[in-house]
């Protein structure tokens, strides 16, 4: 058994015996960093409410909480990683002025892009730390946030609804997604150390 089918067992445990609860806990996980894809979630929450064990609201509640929940822990975890990136940063090819470039940047076009996040695989998981670094004023942060993961979430628990027994259709697709979403953001971080790379040394010749 491969790890996606390990954790989709898993999910689907732990939603059959918790009901509601394990709903919105696997999407606090979700939110946050740990590997539990929204795809493997929500789509078997939207079979259930197919056989009628699960209302609608019942699932939106709980997903978006959920949802919630881990983004603001994540939120959290980027305010608490500031002093370190501060301090430790340089060893990361970080320093103060990218700090100030993401404050900037999450002043300026923080809600739209919490928002956005919500839909791309990968960075859902991640946008809410330099959201946190950047301090990004929290009651839009919740409020695009609750939005956007309103609208992925209920769309993947509608595809589970409409394809019934056959729900997990929904990640074999989606997974093919991540693959590329993943694979341009290793390419987009390969060009920023090339390019701060460059930068630097251009600097030192000068110099």
């Amino acid at each position: 058994m491969g790890l996606t089918e390990l954790l989709c067992h898993y999910n689907t445990l732990l939603i059959q015996h918790l009901g509601y609860t394990g709903v919105f806990v696997l999407m606090t996980l979700e939110s946050m960093i740990a590997p539990v894809p929204s795809e493997l979630v929500m789509p078997f929450a939207g079979f259930l409410i197919f056989t009628g064990q699960f209302t609608v609201w019942g699932v939106l509640a709980a997903s978006t909480l959920g949802s919630i929940v881990g983004s603001l822990l994540s939120y959290g975890m980027g305010v608490l990683g500031k002093p370190v990136v501060l301090r430790y940063g340089r060893y990361l090819l970080l320093n103060p002025h990218h700090l100030d470039w993401t404050t900037d940047f999450f002043r300026r076009r923080g809600n739209i892009t919490i928002f956005i996040s919500r839909f791309i695989p990968v960075v859902r998981h991640l946008i809410s730390i330099p959201a946190g670094m950047a301090r990004m004023a929290l009651l839009p942060f919740i409020v695009y946030t609750a939005i956007g993961a309103t609208m992925w979430n209920m769309f993947l628990a509608y595809m589970g609804l409409i394809l019934k027994e056959n729900w997990q259709i929904v990640q074999r697709y989606t997974h093919v997604l991540d693959i590329f979403v993943a694979i341009a953001l290793v390419a987009g971080l390969a060009y920023f150390i090339w390019k701060f790379r460059s930068v630097r040394n251009s600097a030192k010749e000068a110099g």
